[in-house]
């Protein structure tokens, strides 16, 4: 379970001024502690910061704690000398939570109490918005990262941006732990596709595993009947397999997909890039031109796999997989400038969660561009919003670009390969620029559902740029 952590910050000097309001405030932060743990996270509370020595407790505290990222509730205004220890010990984003009891204070009520003290201790329990410019000032001038969350109690808005963040840390960790395995080789000659993997491990903090055909191979030959007809049970289960699949071919995929599962489990991987040609009539051959039915098993599971080797993608569909969007492996196909869209699609594994229809199992004649022939997906993606997420290595570093988008119905190619196609606001042909523009590969993710705001948090987190298209 992902672990953020929580203070509020006031001023000890209000508590013997003003009867009842830390224990106000207090029931406040409570409330927000129990509202994030409904989102799945584990909250580290501090409790309430009044004064720099509790400031420098509580930083220990959480430091202590390992947490994500740490959410900061104004309670009332407090002086920013509250805020900066923490902040400055614990290195993580700061969230800041401007979040009011109320949206609205009942004026006319509040106006005749007619008791300036009473009225000054309830108006200093909505006041969370006097500190937000001072901890800005000072986190701006300390180079400290961190946004707000601006609203009241009950502010679904507010809410739903708390909800992203802690998605955001979560995927954060997730993508940190993962073990991204790499087998084979890159397609030769898609210099776009290469990447930096020390670069990737140092930016995602993944784990990349190096893995051998050979490793692939003995699994495959340990492969069981029984295995193997569970798994063809599977594909009859999960794939609308058609007539005109062989059994053959089916009983050498579903072998492929056993030792899949096997390297898979065996090296605790999370998602894999891979690809390989070998000599023709090679066992290795053979292994990786059965591959497609297995691998996309293992995708619509949320364990991601990449063909032509592109680890950037991989990484890609894992975010999409780990916000719950799928992530399915995808290229540019073609445009349709009549209807102004742009179709997207790929051959090889896909994400078959994500299927507008049951994904169909087809037999291809020949692979485009690859050697040998077997079976192959036939799928397109739900009808409805997408965003389209790419990790790009540029001159300055490591970014995600990203897109949001709206897959529409209309005529697909019926190759035997992933297709679709999406509607972007800005239309077709600018679409196209902006982000080609970016320099990613010619590969991305898609997933289902607007989430560019949950990445950018992401980025937030993990400390780097991202670029939004539409």
């Amino acid at each position: 379970m992902t672990k953020v952590g929580l203070y509020g910050i006031g001023l000890d000097t209000y508590w013997a001024q003003f009867d009842g309001l830390l224990d106000n405030l207090k029931g406040y932060q409570q409330q927000i502690k129990t509202k994030i743990e409904n989102y799945g996270a584990e909250v580290a509370d501090a409790g309430m910061v009044d004064n720099p020595v509790k400031a420098r407790e509580a930083a220990d505290f959480l430091k202590s704690q390992d947490v994500e990222i740490v959410f900061l509730y104004v309670s009332t205004y407090a002086l920013s000398s509250t805020v900066l220890p923490v902040a400055q010990k614990l290195k993580v984003p700061v969230v800041i939570l401007n979040l009011q009891p109320v949206a609205e204070l009942d004026y006319e009520a509040f106006n005749n109490l007619g008791d300036r003290g009473k009225m000054t201790g309830i108006w200093l329990e909505h006041c969370q918005a006097c500190s937000v410019p001072e901890i800005a000032s000072v986190f701006n001038r300390s180079g400290i990262q961190y946004d707000f969350v601006t609203g009241y109690l009950q502010d679904e808005e507010a809410w739903s941006e708390i909800e992203a963040w802690t998605e955001a840390a979560r995927v954060a960790a997730a993508v940190r732990d993962n073990r991204l395995g790499i087998l084979g080789h890159y397609y030769n000659g898609m210099l776009d596709v290469y990447t930096d993997i020390t670069k990737q491990s140092a930016v995602f903090g993944t784990h990349i595993e190096l893995l051998e055909m050979c490793e692939l191979k003995k699994y495959r030959d340990q492969a069981s009947e029984t295995e193997i007809e569970a798994k063809i049970e599977e594909f009859y289960t999960t794939f609308n397999v058609t007539p005109e699949c062989e059994r053959s071919e089916i009983e050498r995929a579903a072998r492929t997909s056993v030792a899949l599962d096997k390297l898979v489990e065996n090296r605790k991987l999370g998602s894999m890039a891979y690809y390989y040609e070998g000599e023709a009539g090679n066992e290795y051959e053979n292994i990786v031109t059965s591959v497609i039915a297995g691998n996309t098993l293992l995708t619509g599971k949320n364990i991601p796999i990449a063909g032509e080797c592109e680890v950037k993608n991989a990484q890609a569909m894992k975010i999409m997989a780990e916000f719950g969007a799928g992530g399915s492996f995808s290229e540019f196909y073609l445009m349709d400038f009549k209807d102004d869209v742009v179709m997207l699609g790929h051959d090889g594994p896909a994400h078959y969660a994500i299927a507008q229809e049951q994904v169909k199992l087809v037999p291809l004649p020949i692979y485009h561009g690859k050697p040998g022939k077997g079976l192959s997906i036939q799928m397109n993606v739900k009808n409805g919003p997408v965003t389209l997420l790419s990790v790009v290595e540029g001159n300055d570093g490591v970014f995600l670009l990203v897109a949001e988008g709206e897959s529409v119905e209309g005529p697909t190619l019926q190759i035997g390969n992933t297709n679709s196609r999406y509607r972007f606001s800005i239309g077709a042909k600018e679409f196209m620029n902006q982000w080609s523009k970016q320099g990613p590969a010619h590969h991305c993710a898609i997933g289902v559902g607007h989430i560019a705001d949950k990445i950018e948090k992401l980025g937030q987190i993990l400390s780097i740029s991202v670029v939004k298209v539409c």
